[in-house]
Formats: C-alpha cells, sequence, structure tokens
C-alpha cells in the first residue's frame, strides 16, 4: 500500500494579526500540526532543515523529538537532512537517537539541500559540493548498516573500527536520499544501496519516468535490491478548488518572488500558478482533485511513497491545520480506493 506522507520546512506564517509570526511560534505550530497529522493517520512527516529567516526549521531532529513525544504511529523524518555540510558520525547519532526515543520510527533523508548558506556558516567550501556528499553519504549509509566502522576519505579524518553510540536496534533505520533530476544522483543511490526520493516541484510528474527507468537499470547492472521510490512535491487543500488556490497563490507568490529575486528568476505570474496546478507538480485544490492527481502520480511513476510540502510561503497556522485534516481523512483513503480501483480494472 502506498504511504502519503507530508513535509515542511516551517515557513514563517502569518499570524491572525495578519504580521508574519516570531520562528519560536512557528516550531511550535509545527509541533501541533504533526500531532493532528498522527491523528488523521498520515503517514510521514518530514521536517527540512534550512538556515534562512523565511524558514522556522534549522534542526529538524530536536523538534521531531518533541512530535515523537506527541505522537503515537506517524513516521519521524527529515526533508532534508543537509548532510553535506554536516558530520556523518554526529548526524547518525542525532538520527539513532531519535529512532531510540520514536520507537523506531525514524527515517533519515539526506540531500545536498536547495539552499546554500548552510556552507559557509559551518565553514564548508562550496568548491568541494560534489566530494562532501559523495563522501558523507558514503560513511553515512555504513554506520546505517555495520556495527564498527572502518572508513577512509578526503573531507574528514577517517574511523577505524569505530563503534558509535547509540547503536540501531535490530531493525535498522530506512535512509532515503533526495534527488532534484540529475542523472548521477539516481546512481548513486542505487550504488549505496539506499532509497530514492525525487523532488519534483514543477512541471509535468511524468517527465521524470526516464529517472525511475535508470534506477531500475542501475539495480539491475549494480545487482542492487529494487527499493521503494518517493516523490516530494508541493501542494495544499482547502475545501473547494477555488479556496484551495485563493489560499496558497499570494502565499505562493510571496515565496517564489522572494527566491526568484535572490536568484535572479522573473517573476511569478498567477497564470504560471494555474497552469502547475492544473498541469504541472502543484497539488493544490479540493480533496477530491488532489487525491485524484496524486494517484496518477503515483500510478505513472509506480512509487511506494508521495510526500505533500503542505506548507509554501506565509499561509496561516488554522489553514495548513484544516488543509492536514482533509489530506489524512479525505484525500488519503481517495487516493488508496482510486488505486485500488485501478488494480482491479488491470486484473
Amino acid at each position: 500500500m502506498v504511504e502519503l506522507g507530508l513535509d515542511t520546512f516551517g515557513d514563517i506564517s502569518l499570524g491572525r494579526d495578519g504580521k508574519l509570526k516570531r520562528p519560536d511560534e512557528v516550531l511550535r505550530d509545527v509541533v501541533d500540526e504533526a500531532a493532528l497529522a498522527d491523528e488523521v493517520g498520515i503517514d510521514f512527516i518530514g521536517l527540512g532543515e534550512h538556515h534562512r529567516p523565511d524558514f522556522a526549521i534549522s534542526a529538524p531532529e530536536i523538534v521531531l523529538a518533541a512530535i515523537a513525544g506527541r505522537t503515537r504511529r506517524i513516521k519521524l523524518g527529515t526533508a532534508v537532512t543537509v548532510l553535506s555540510s554536516d558530520d556523518p558520525v554526529r548526524a547518525f547519532q542525532r538520527f539513532s537517537t531519535l529512532n531510540a526515543v520514536s520507537n523506531g520510527r525514524a527515517e533519515a533523508i539526506l540531500g545536498r539541500g536547495s539552499f546554500t548558506e548552510s556552507y559557509p556558516l559551518f565553514g564548508y567550501d562550496m568548491a568541494e559540493y560534489d566530494v562532501l556528499f559523495e563522501e558523507k553519504l558514503d560513511l553515512f549509509a555504513k554506520l546505517v548498516r555495520e556495527t564498527e566502522v572502518t572508513w577512509a576519505g578526503q573531507t574528514r579524518t577517517g574511523l577505524t573500527k569505530a563503534r558509535v553510540q547509540p547503536p540501531l536496534g535490530p531493525e535498522g533505520m530506512t535512509v532515503w536520499v533526495g534527488v532534484g533530476g540529475s542523472p548521477e544522483s539516481v546512481v548513486r543511490v542505487v550504488r549505496q544501496d539506499l532509497q530514492l526520493m525525487l523532488a519534483i516541484i514543477g512541471g509535468d510528474p511524468r517527465r521524470f519516468l526516464p529517472y525511475i527507468d535508470l534506477y531500475h537499470r542501475a539495480c539491475a547492472q549494480l545487482q542492487k535490491p529494487v527499493r521503494p521510490v518517493g516523490v516530494h512535491s508541493p501542494g495544499f487543500i482547502a475545501a473547494t478548488d477555488e479556496d484551495a488556490r485563493e489560499i496558497a497563490w499570494p502565499a505562493y507568490q510571496d515565496m517564489f518572488g522572494r527566491i526568484g529575486r535572490e536568484r535572479g528568476w522573473p517573476p511569478t505570474s498567477k497564470t504560471r500558478f494555474i497552469e502547475e496546478v492544473e498541469h504541472g507538480s502543484l497539488y493544490v485544490g479540493s480533496p477530491e482533485t488532489v487525491a485524484r492527481k496524486i494517484a496518477a502520480t503515483v500510478a505513472d511513476l509506480g512509487l511506494a511513497r508521495f510526500d505533500m510540502k503542505y506548507t509554501t510561503g506565509p499561509i496561516p497556522h488554522d489553514k495548513l491545520l484544516t488543509c492536514l485534516q482533509l489530506y489524512g481523512q479525505k484525500v488519503i483513503p481517495m487516493v488508496r480506493d482510486l488505486l485500488s480501483s485501478a488494480a482491479l480494472r488491470k486484473n
């Protein structure tokens, strides 16, 4: 059965007074949102690591530990941990600790991140962008699989028969790698025998079919098992399509306008927003509309997990809570019914 999850970066949201909330307020809201997600049957929540004033979450594992104390069943992960500017041993320790206190519910989603603020902040050279991730992912993968690790590389001192505490339990831990769409990244995931999470933030999701095909070919060529594949995409749900668009558009315009100015992109338009909603990878609408769109993506790409990033810009907390309730109580059952009906028709 496909898993349906959520992601958030802790976008700084609007308060009741129409002003932006403080980061500490947003962090507490994220914990409340995760508690509701657990109550309504959502399978996973991932918190993205950022080091910018527009996102509140810089230490996701700390927030996830707080969520672990408020929840019973939902899986807890990151979206993503910026491993390139972290120490793999410390990152492993945080995840193994989270896995212990949550009774085995932790999942790591590792990546390079879509922003670069963490590199100078933690003293890393962007000129080593590729080798940092390559080596650190290799070490993290060993730590997850081996109780005694020997490793050597260029980016940090080596390890000789190191036993890192606390170790994982006998069930181990699921590790995903977030990939934005480069063939080399897909092959790296296979080489490390980890799980592929595709970040699809624009355009027809079916354009990623060549990456799915590459993943399967690489598994065969490298003699690695085929593991679950997931997708992360933005979305927002309200009672009607019109309500969802009217709530999501100003926040979307705010966030992409701000980031676009930093990166030299042209201003985004509502026409482009609606094009993404209707034909691209923006899952905005009523429960019925979003469920049909998610089910189509899952079926087209053969996914085991779909994670909807439910915060894109400064959407108020109460609107986010309504979105999560609709996702858990209406969208998820509809997606599973649609996929089950399609499977029955095939048989």
